[in-house]
């Protein structure tokens, strides 16, 4: 289809608006998801735009290896570990409720949505996208633990509702169901993708050990998801869990197999990828939400079908919570000593916390063509994540608030102990370097008062008393430091627009210059 002057005028006017929305999330602190959804509904509703439609095996490949490799490389092993119980009560009992629950209520009130495609739906919902929901934690100062759950339910969900949906369309589209193959094909899948993934990851490992390119190495991270995905997928068992297996392994192991320039571009790189993906899954609903509409001749009464479907999502997740929480403690003898109860508000946050978000987008866009029902399903879907992403994201600091639910300085803590350690133990090195004929007493002692001036003040923000003023006088010198560090990025941008230097030498320079700035942290 040939874009027209007019056409061009119109898609240029989407674009600033979807970067106006951007600009609005940055500077009223929203969750970038929700501009994101906002857009891909405005997208699909702009005239003139082509229409455009993938294979669906091709979306559930290509987008979601990456997206699921790295939310389970920046998920930390330890929390996990921490919080297994809960989180797996959330991902496997949760998960399954929400399946059956939303199916139950799905094929009652929507008209059209057969038992199959019910559960479809059911599976296609049921797992949670933390990003906004923990990016809004953080910002309001939720207690660390909850952050953690609500991270790693999110990460183990995703393979528990994706085996069920695999399960859930095979059954739709064969028409028939049975609940010992479903449960053998359900035990396989689980079992399988983690051998797969451990087996990938352990070679990745292997490979990575002996290289020392950064490109090279973020290439291959960038593939490590597919390579995991692509042969779980070819065995017929969870290319989900795979991808998740090895993000999670490669998680652990990657801070001992790279170095610092391969850390930074790394951190950067999935910054901007995830960023990119969620864009991609949300543009191509809103390119075919518009003739999903056309041909489900959408009524009022059909958007109050997708709002009760939504409403039950939320439902099952409030009161199920609670259960998973307290029911637990209250059946097996000791759990309680080991792990005492939370207060009431905790689990009422996790369960306002319940967003949908990238993967039911991508599990619904790879539904097969010929599936019954399919328009129906993706309709419901965005439905259900325009009603949690927008009211839930936006209400969530609200809920915190109003619970009294407050940051327990956790993360700080740990952050302080942390640079506590690092600090010690370079003074400890430095005593046994001293001797050594090539230090200098000048330098052994310039060095030693800025890592006891480091030791001190992260000791003051651990123990929480700062009688020497070590805070203040830390942030005068990091605005000194931060002073004179402008005046060197000037003159060597002066030395640049002069010709004096190449582009090159001045990025370089420029790039030391600023990871000067950000150690001020």
């Amino acid at each position: 289809m040939a874009f027209t002057a007019h056409d061009e005028v119109q898609l240029l006017a989407l674009l600033a608006a979807l970067g106006a929305l951007l600009v609005a999330a940055t500077t009223r602190r929203l969750p970038v998801a929700i501009p994101l959804v906002c857009g891909g509904l405005l997208l699909g509703f702009v005239p003139g735009l082509p229409h455009l439609q993938l294979p669906p095996d091709l979306v559930l490949v290509a987008i979601l290896p990456p997206l699921l490799y790295s939310s389970a490389f920046f998920t930390g092993l330890r929390d996990l570990r921490h919080n297994l119980r809960p989180i797996s009560l959330l991902a496997v009992g949760l998960v399954t409720a929400t399946t059956v629950g939303v199916a139950v209520v799905s094929h009652a009130v929507v008209s059209g949505l057969s038992w199959g495609s019910a559960f479809t739906l059911g599976a296609i919902v049921s797992p949670t996208d933390a990003t906004a929901a923990t990016e809004v934690a953080r910002r309001v100062g939720a207690p660390r633990r909850i952050v953690s759950i609500i991270e790693g339910e999110s990460l183990v969900n995703d393979g528990m509702a994706l085996v069920l949906y695999k399960v859930a369309v095979g059954a739709a589209v064969a028409g028939t169901f049975s609940l010992w193959d479903a449960s053998w094909h359900l035990v396989v899948n689980v079992v399988g993708g983690i051998a797969v993934g451990l087996a990938v990851a352990y070679v990745v490992r292997q490979v990575r050990r002996r290289i020392d390119d950064p490109p090279t190495e973020v290439a291959i991270a960038l593939l490590s998801g597919y390579l995991a995905y692509l042969p779980a997928a070819a065995l017929g068992v969870s290319g989900v869990l795979a991808a998740v297996t090895i993000g999670v392994y490669m998680g652990w192991y990657t801070p001992q197999l790279t170095n610092v320039e391969t850390r930074l571009s790394g951190n950067a790189f999935w910054e901007i990828l995830v960023f990119l993906i969620n864009a991609v899954l949300f543009a191509l609903v809103g390119l075919q939400l518009r003739e999903i509409v056309d041909r489900l001749n959408v009524t009022w009464t059909l958007v109050g079908e997708a709002a009760l479907v939504s409403a039950a999502v939320i439902a099952i997740r409030l009161v199920s919570v609670p259960i998973i929480t307290y029911v637990p403690r209250m059946i097996v003898p000791g759990l309680k000593e080991r792990d005492p109860s939370p207060p009431w508000q905790w689990p009422a946050v996790i369960g306002w916390a319940g967003i949908r978000g990238a993967v039911s987008l991508a599990a619904a866009l790879a539904l097969p063509i010929a599936l019954p029902a399919r328009d129906l399903i993706i309709f419901c879907t965005f439905v259900v994540i325009l009603v949690t992403l927008v009211g839930q994201g936006l209400t969530l600091p609200l809920v915190l608030r109003a619970l009294g639910v407050e940051d327990d300085g956790g993360a700080d803590r740990e952050d302080a102990k942390a640079r506590i350690k690092a600090a010690e133990a370079a003074l400890e090195r430095l005593e046994e370097l001293a001797a050594e004929d090539w230090v200098r007493p000048d330098t052994v002692e310039r060095l030693r008062g800025s890592y006891r001036f480091r030791s001190d003040r992260f000791r003051a923000r651990y123990d929480g008393v700062d009688d020497d003023g070590v805070e203040e006088r830390s942030a005068q010198f990091q605005r000194l430091r931060r002073e004179l560090l402008a005046a060197e990025r000037d003159a060597v941008l002066a030395l640049r627009n002069g010709g004096q230097i190449t582009e090159q030498v001045m990025q370089r320079v420029q790039r030391d210059i600023d990871l000067e700035d950000s150690r001020l942290e």
